[in-house]
């Protein structure tokens, strides 16, 4: 299927999301949200994917943010409703069964970092650019920025780069605890696809469950987070991966999980 702006890859059951609006430094306006969410849905469905990486067009940016031209132009009730299709989409993205990896290869700001931010972790080339600089313009983050910062990297952090707009380089997001890895831009692709399907080569329900686990959990009590823990874990063991796993472990050879 065809997407209007986003470009699909799958290559070793790892599947590439592309935001292709390099002309605009790949802004996110109502019609890139909307094709992101149908294109996150149909990878999500598509049994030959594994992990989901998402990226930018281009050389200079993953996206710079939200379509300025598009936003100043909009009355209260239409912000109000752009920031919650934006909001879905976040949200679609954290409770994806799928690992979600963002490959950060230029400028990711405003909408950007927050679409980062939604992906189960970040690697950025040694040129990107993050932050939220939304006050600079007048406005706050408006696609979960303000909720996903502060649970991520603490309340005082996110505040401090939320209040004065900021932007760090992809070394100080590392050292913030926003970016997990900096690589040389020339590297990032091949780095990413090898961690990626490193997990690829797990068990993905179980990779599912543990995904399912953390980000549930992040908003229980720590007494429900345990329990709820340890529900999935039992469910695991009416799997066939469960059983592969465990007399691959035991006859000292690879496991061959089958279950997509």
């Amino acid at each position: 299927m065809k997407y209007n702006h986003i470009l699909i890859e799958v290559t070793d059951n790892i599947g590439w999301l592309k935001v292709n609006r390099p002309d605009s430094l790949n802004a996110l306006n109502s019609e890139v949200v909307g094709s992101l969410e149908y294109a996150l849905r149909d990878l999500e469905q598509d049994a030959a994917v594994k992990v989901v990486v998402i990226t930018g067009a281009g050389e200079k940016a993953f996206v710079a943010g939200g379509d300025i031209k598009e936003m100043a132009a909009i009355a209260p009730l239409a912000a109000r409703a752009f920031a919650r299709k934006g909001q879905q989409m976040i949200e679609y993205i954290e409770k994806m069964h799928k690992p979600v990896i963002a490959a950060v290869n230029g400028y990711a700001l405003g909408g950007g970092l927050e679409l980062a931010l939604a992906c189960d972790f970040i690697y950025a080339s040694d040129k990107a650019k993050l932050g939220l600089p939304d006050v600079t313009l007048g406005v706050i983050p408006g696609f979960g920025g303000t909720q996903n910062l502060p649970r991520l990297i603490g309340p005082n952090r996110a505040k401090e780069l939320i209040f004065s707009g900021k932007i760090l380089s992809a070394q100080q997001a590392k050292e913030w605890g926003i970016v997990n890895e900096v690589f040389p831009t020339e590297e990032l692709s091949a780095r990413v696809m090898e961690i990626a399907q490193a997990i690829s080569r797990n068990g993905m329900i179980a990779v599912a469950s543990a995904k399912d686990a953390i980000v549930n959990g992040l908003n229980m009590a720590k007494e429900d987070g345990l329990r709820y823990e340890s529900s999935l874990f039992a469910t695991l063991f009416i799997t066939e991966d469960q059983k592969e796993g465990m007399q691959a472990f035991i006859a000292k050879r690879k496991p061959e999980f089958k279950t997509k």
